[in-house]
């Protein structure tokens, strides 16, 4: 039998697994179930791709997109390895090729999707092949806690029992908290599963928290810093996803879009269009990306904050897919919170169950996942260190590759402020109020809006008791205090409702000081130059300008994205190694047997010609 290593470099091109792979490898050849969770690019796929290649049967990879199921056979299909998918995409004629296929043992792995397990015509074939292993992805879809809840994922250990032998049953996921960790073992009846958990960080990701008073301007501003870089904008709606786009067009940007109001046509185009390169920016609400591997992608913008830090990381993490630095951005207001809220409300409405009290659990779950969220796009301590925490890693204090790490603050003393706030709350329960962040703001500057004048607020004794301050500073200030647990934020009907917590009366006791970081107005620091220093010489630039048209050619007269051929980062090792021969062109990362034999002729000669010109 083949080594894992040898079909590594055989079908993939790489001569060592990334962290974590081989031990989960390994505990599944050795016929063990598997639980890994490793974070979005750290390669979960090969753990069950390279297993599947070494067990005698068919493995069925479980998966929640038509998307991700795609992309995954087609790039699988060009290293040479025989996989199909079953969804709702494909023709009755497909549908029994496959089946076809599957029962001549010609499709060694099948992705089906959740929704098709319990069908009779599937049933059918699963009763006559040999299952080796059931691999679960997005594994977080089967757990209450998770952010992509899936009623159909509990569908799958009813599928598994219908199997005339237990297969090895494996669960992948990006993001899992320990307690969706906990979730994905006891549903899916894992049994003693090796735990394979490579850590979250993602260090060749810069982590950027911004509070623009014009996002439109903030976001045209960080695109000028990414001139010429493929990249993805998030939007929480359509709407804004629109308007984003329209934006970014009349500014001369080559730019398209991805909601799920556009017809299936016109998804399918412009998501060819960004996988192709055809046109480098895509702005997008959440449905757009999960299982796309365009490997080139250089930033990730949050135009509006997610709802949680599980989907904010799987939606940055498809920066930096190919190692290269990249940069993840987000772009925080007040406004945020109240879309995500009503946004979370109105998710009762698809919710896939009928049960109402469970429908309003996973409301909470979401209400609770969005304040940490809130936590995270307000903090002034280190981001990475924030995020990893909510995961339940240990890291540094500081990592030097955020935008709060490489801002120099100073600390402020803002107990008289915060007893200012602390009065306001108490002063406005007292009068039956329940005020969110934004009116207790409006109450202590005094704002003449016509809702504060309706509700009578102006009448309060503390209204007007902070003019000198701005709105934005109130609200920075009772972020604070609820970081500090000084305040809390509790759902009340559509918003949050500011609430005071058991320190905040030792504040206005004088018992208890109360400090926050205040950024210094000057240029931040420079990120760590061995994260963003990713430049060639003068030479090598031009090499990759010619290897990346090459790659252009090649994919479209194939019919498939750029980053099937080859990702940036195999172009920019060639441009390093300068192969001379085939020999030296199989020792460049990313290029197996299958593609150095189809592409590596034409690559070599570029390489040639390209060094007979700067001799």
């Amino acid at each position: 039998m083949m080594r894992p290593e040898t079909l590594l470099q055989q079908y993939f091109g790489h001569a060592t697994f990334r962290s974590g792979q081989k031990k989960a490898i390994e505990a599944i050849l050795s016929g063990k179930d598997v639980l890994a969770i490793m974070p979005t690019g750290a390669g979960k796929s090969v753990c069950y791709q390279i297993s599947a290649l070494m067990l005698s049967g068919i493995t069925v990879v479980i998966s929640p997109l038509i998307s991700l199921m795609k992309d995954q056979v087609e790039g699988l299909q060009q290293v040479g390895i025989p996989a199909a998918y079953v969804n709702s995409t494909i023709t009755t004629v497909q549908y029994r090729d496959t089946f076809r296929q599957v029962m001549q043992g010609k499709i060694k792995i099948l992705y089906v999707a959740p929704e098709r397990l319990m069908t009779e015509s599937f049933l059918h074939l699963a009763q006559y092949v040999k299952i080796s292993m059931i691999a679960v992805d997005e594994a977080h879809c089967v757990s209450q806690w998770g952010q992509d809840f899936r009623q159909s994922y509990l569908d799958i250990p009813l599928f598994v029992q219908q199997l005339s032998a237990r297969p090895i049953c494996t669960a992948f996921t990006a993001t899992a908290t320990r307690q969706v960790g906990e979730d994905i073992e006891r549903i899916l009846k894992l049994k003693e599963p090796q735990r394979v958990m490579t850590g979250f960080d993602r260090k060749n990701l810069y982590f950027d928290v911004r509070h623009p008073a014009q996002k439109k301007k903030e976001l045209l501003y960080i695109l000028t810093e990414n001139h010429e870089k493929s990249g993805i904008v998030y939007c929480s709606t359509r709407k804004n996803v629109e308007d984003v786009c329209d934006i970014l067009c009349e500014a001369g940007y080559s730019a398209t879009r991805y909601h799920a109001g556009l017809s299936d046509e016109e998804r399918t185009r412009n998501q060819d269009d960004f996988l192709y390169d055809r046109k480098p920016i895509m702005v997008a609400t959440n449905a757009f990306g999960m299982g796309i591997d365009k490997s080139n992608v250089s930033y990730v913008i949050h135009y509006n904050m997610p709802k949680d830090l599980e989907s904010y990381y799987q939606e940055a993490g498809r920066a930096g897919r190919d190692g290269e630095p990249a940069k993840c951005y987000l772009l925080y207001s007040g406004q945020d919170v109240r879309t995500n809220l009503f946004l979370i409300e109105r998710s009762r409405e698809t919710m896939e169950t009928e049960d109402e009290q469970l429908r309003q659990s996973l409301i909470e779950k979401s209400k609770e996942r969005l304040k940490q969220m809130t936590f995270y796009a307000t903090s002034t301590s280190c981001l990475r260190h924030r995020m990893l925490w909510y995961f339940g890693e240990k890291s540094p204090e500081s990592c030097g590759n955020c935008s709060c790490c490489l801002t120099n603050y100073r600390e402020e003393d803002m107990t008289l402020q915060a007893k200012k706030i602390i009065s306001c709350v108490y002063r406005a329960r007292q009068k039956g109020y329940h005020l969110s962040r934004t009116m207790v703001a409006d109450v202590l500057i005094g704002s003449k809006r016509e809702a504060v004048l309706q509700m009578r607020l102006d009448a309060l004794s503390t209204y007007g008791i902070a003019k000198d301050l701005s709105h934005k500073e109130v609200i920075k200030m009772i972020d604070v205090l609820v970081q500090q647990n000084n305040l809390a934020l509790c759902p009340f009907h559509e918003y949050y409702e500011v609430v005071l917590m058991p320190g905040a009366a030792a504040i206005i006791r004088g018992e208890k000081q109360v400090t926050r970081m205040v950024p210094i107005e000057r240029e931040k620091l420079a990120p760590k130059q061995a994260m963003l220093d990713n430049t060639f010489s003068k030479e090598d630039n031009m090499l990759f300008q010619k290897l990346r048209e090459q790659r252009t050619m090649l994919a479209k007269k194939e019919g498939v994205p750029p980053y099937f051929v080859f990702a940036d980062a195999t172009l920019r090792d060639m441009c390093r190694k300068k192969p001379r021969t085939m020999k030296e062109f199989r020792q460049v990362s990313g290029i197996g047997i299958i593609k150095a034999q189809k592409y590596g002729k034409s690559f070599l000669h570029t390489i040639a010609d390209h060094l007979l010109e700067i001799e």
